[in-house]
């Protein structure tokens, strides 16, 4: 799963009400009537410490176990900073100790009768007893509950997601299928989380899968290792080669992008690629699969495994490739916080990001304008800009980049 974000360090009164509104829905979604979140009379369901707090919900940590509880702070990610280490580490000790009045003020009790709730649901399905930590990620289309399942001893042994509307419904049941798939495609470079659950409660879609050991101290990750494991994801359903316009992926490309025309940026990105396939269309290209999201948060390295989840956006036949391109962008995202500068330094290293997968030196910026092509389409198929995505306004940093590298052609 993906480690927790750090949130920022102050929060609008807007922001805060988001988020606040955010989390009562989350928990009316785990625990509908007639549980009660608010604690009334009845049978406690469950009780959750919220880190750092309720203007801010990031974990909602399980409270009526303190070995429980610290190993759902402990065991969800491993912080990438000393400080942030510093940070966990406290609130590992203040759960433990009980002491979480120290730090922690804001609580939520839920009671009402077990078997309505996630947790009932989930100890039938899997046939055991366990704790459930909630991550309550940041504001974003695709945002969904994710849960940590521990035992009773605290060991984290799986993770899972609900899909709770369209699209949410519609990624769920897509990594569903791409778990079940990779697990017959003897991949061996990385590990993949296995399905332990999939199925249907309420009203949402449910995944439960293997937990990773992410909390493991990380090793070092050279770039032949990364390559490596992305061409072992792209093989992992054969290869194919042909024309770029004659091609499955540019069918279906066409076809999302239709879906899109009527949007406001559908129009110049529909442009751009009626010139790409003028430049390009005969221009022969290997295609493969690729994870979707192959991004620094979605992968860790530890020694003796490259540990790699979140596989929504699995898909096939696509330009070999997609996933460095994707790394690399999110990558600079993530170090400089200058998303548009990051998509030109992207494309101008497209020779070196491609080289490596044997894209042939005459289609690699092509296969990085595709890639652009691709994320823009699915940024407007799921409306990131009105679910409040930072980045979901493509026309301030994608989208400019692309039509003139384009123009360039």
């Amino acid at each position: 799963m993906s480690p927790v974000k750090t949130a920022p360090a102050e929060l609008t009164a807007d922001d805060a009400a988001l988020r606040t509104r955010y989390l009562a829905e989350v928990l009316g979604q785990l625990y509908p009537a007639p549980c009660d979140t608010g604690g009334g009379p009845g049978p406690v369901v469950a009780e959750y410490l919220v880190v750092p707090n309720a203007r801010r919900p990031r974990l909602l940590v399980p409270t009526l176990n303190p070995a429980v509880a610290a190993a759902a702070v402990r065991r969800y990610a491993e912080p990438q900073s000393r400080l942030a280490r510093l940070k966990r580490d406290a609130v590992v000790a203040a759960v433990h100790t009980r002491t979480t009045g120290l730090l922690f003020r804001d609580r939520i009790r839920v009671t009402g009768p077990a078997s309505a709730g996630i947790d009932g649901y989930l100890s039938d399905a899997l046939r055991r007893d366990l704790a459930v930590s909630i991550h309550i990620g940041p504001a974003r289309a695709n945002r969904k509950p994710v849960l940590q399942l521990l035992s009773t001893d605290g060991d984290t042994f799986a993770f899972g997601k609900l899909g709770t509307g369209p699209l949410t419904r519609s990624l769920v049941k897509a990594e569903t299928a791409a778990l079940t798939t990779l697990a017959t495609s003897n991949l061996s470079k990385l590990a993949v989380p296995v399905v332990l659950h999939a199925g249907q409660w309420r009203d949402s879609e449910v995944l439960i899968q293997s937990a990773l050991p992410v909390w493991l101290p990380r090793a070092p990750l050279t770039p032949r290792r990364l390559t490596a494991a992305m061409l072992d994801v792209a093989g992992c359903r054969g290869f194919t080669s042909g024309p770029l316009t004659g091609s499955g992926y540019w069918q279906e490309l066409q076809a999302r992008l239709g879906a899109v025309a009527d949007r406001p940026e559908g129009a110049g990105l529909a442009a751009a690629v009626g010139v790409l396939a003028a430049h390009s269309g005969d221009t022969t290209l290997r295609y493969g699969a690729w994870h979707g999201d192959w991004a620094p948060w979605n992968m860790a390295n530890v020694e003796g495994s490259l540990l790699v989840w979140d596989w929504e956006r699995f898909a096939t036949g696509v330009p070999l490739g997609f996933d460095a391109v994707h790394h690399e962008l999110q990558t600079r995202i993530q170090s400089t916080g200058d998303a548009r500068a990051a998509v030109e330094a992207t494309v101008r290293r497209s020779d070196e990001l491609l080289a490596p997968f044997g894209v042939a030196p005459v289609s690699r910026e092509i296969t990085a304008l595709l890639y652009l092509v691709d994320l823009a389409v699915r940024y407007l198929t799921d409306r990131q800009a009105e679910a409040g995505a930072r980045l979901g306004v493509l026309g301030t940093w994608l989208l400019p980049v692309l039509i003139r590298r384009v123009e360039e052609l």
